[in-house]
């Protein structure tokens, strides 16, 4: 990837990770970019760096621009490691003495981080730093989604230099949203379930104060993925939807099975959700990622999960999803649990307490049938999905 201009004297010079496939447990199956932000003019600044092993690309990119020793300040909107593990290198090249401008918070991270004596310059919520003609405001955006977070807005150009808000784990031969197009959402969307759904009450609060300062967003250039120049406002408007967590008509059956029963339940409880004109999918854990089913999760109403008892416990993949899920704590939903067992079947029970534990409303005390589902059983399945059905429209 080459520094590409984005705005008057405003480059981007970050990288694309194309062959990345987890980030922390997040699936990048079209892998991630690093973004990194060059401002030139009178005073040169850095805005966040890339992820250490590809720090000599990110000085390759810059020189492309500039000399890097002509960089004035460097920027840290976010210390985690794929935005400050090339600030080492950075900081070498240009010279140690170049102040840094982050948070309070940032400032601690990074001393942690790095143990090096740098020239930090920890700056206030709503600070400002001119550049000459251009002016730099810094916004403290704490748990958007760590606590030094921060974002950086380029008064002038009206560029909104993003951290991790807003943002996408998505690398393509595409640049801009407009040339992305509606895909992105997806991945938007997914980025938000998965990383940012925890922390929702707290971001809606940051937006509301963010939106309040009655700023123009011309460009949002977030650290992962495209940069929204075509219509920036298609993005805050969704995460103002989003942190309401807002359920659609929707259901999601996720489990897994040892030896198909618990897929024949599964499938039956699907199709009675949508009988009663609910959409409904089933997501078989070990054929999708994690991360692809809590995306699922996080717009629907219904959560119904099934699981057969091993060794008188849930099912492996059950409890890690559910591990995965407790930890991003998903509000507004209803749930329902079933599962095949074959002489104890404490899943369902199970499933159930870890539902009342996440505060879903439980809708029904949850099938169970041992061995292999007969008519009658997959009948009640059925009469389940409807139940179901019937709850996610009232």
């Amino acid at each position: 990837m080459e520094a590409i201009q984005i705005a008057d004297g405003v480059y981007d010079v970050g990288v694309i990770d194309w062959n990345i496939r987890d980030f922390h447990g997040y699936s990048t199956d079209l892998g991630t970019t690093y973004n990194s932000f060059l401002i030139t003019g009178e005073k040169t600044v850095l805005v966040d760096t890339v992820r250490k092993g590809f720090a000599a690309q990110l000085i390759e990119n810059i020189s492309s621009v500039i000399d890097p020793k002509k960089i004035d300040y460097v920027i840290s909107n976010h210390t985690e490691m794929d935005h400050s593990g090339g600030l080492a290198r950075v900081m070498h090249k240009i010279g140690e003495d170049k102040p840094i401008f982050c948070s309070k918070m940032g400032h601690k991270n990074l001393a942690k981080h790095f143990q090096q004596k740098w020239n930090y310059r920890p700056v206030a919520n709503g600070e400002e730093l001119s550049l000459g003609k251009r002016t730099l405001t810094f916004i403290e955006t704490r748990m958007i989604h760590w606590p030094d977070s921060m974002f950086t807005y380029l008064n002038e150009d009206k560029i909104l230099f993003s951290s991790d808000g807003f943002g996408q784990h998505y690398a393509g031969p595409e640049k801009y949203d407009d040339e992305a197009g509606d895909k992105v959402m997806h991945h938007a969307k997914k980025y938000f379930a998965n990383i940012l759904l925890l922390y929702s009450t707290h971001i809606q609060k940051l937006l509301d104060r963010v939106l309040s300062l009655g700023l123009e967003f011309k460009m949002i250039c977030p650290d992962h993925g495209v940069i929204w120049r075509k219509d920036p406002s298609k993005i805050v408007d969704a995460y103002v939807r989003w942190v309401r967590q807002e359920p659609q008509q929707k259901a999601v059956v996720i489990y897994d099975t040892m030896w198909h029963s618990t897929e024949k339940m599964a499938e039956n409880i699907v199709a009675g959700i949508i009988k009663e004109g609910v959409p409904a999918i089933p997501l078989h854990l070990r054929k999708w990622h994690r991360s692809e089913v809590m995306t699922e999760v996080f717009d629907a109403k219904a959560v119904v999960l099934g699981s057969p008892t091993l060794n008188n416990q849930l099912y492996p993949s059950l409890a890690d999803f559910i591990t995965y899920m407790k930890g991003l704590k998903p509000l507004n939903k209803i749930g329902a649990a079933f599962g095949s067992y074959g002489w104890s079947g404490e899943a369902v029970k199970m499933l159930n307490k870890e539902l009342e534990a996440m505060k879903f409303e439980i809708i029904d005390p949850g099938l169970r049938t041992q061995y292999i589902p007969d008519q009658e059983a997959l009948a009640s399945c059925y009469e389940l999905g409807r139940k179901i059905g019937r709850a996610v429209k009232g």
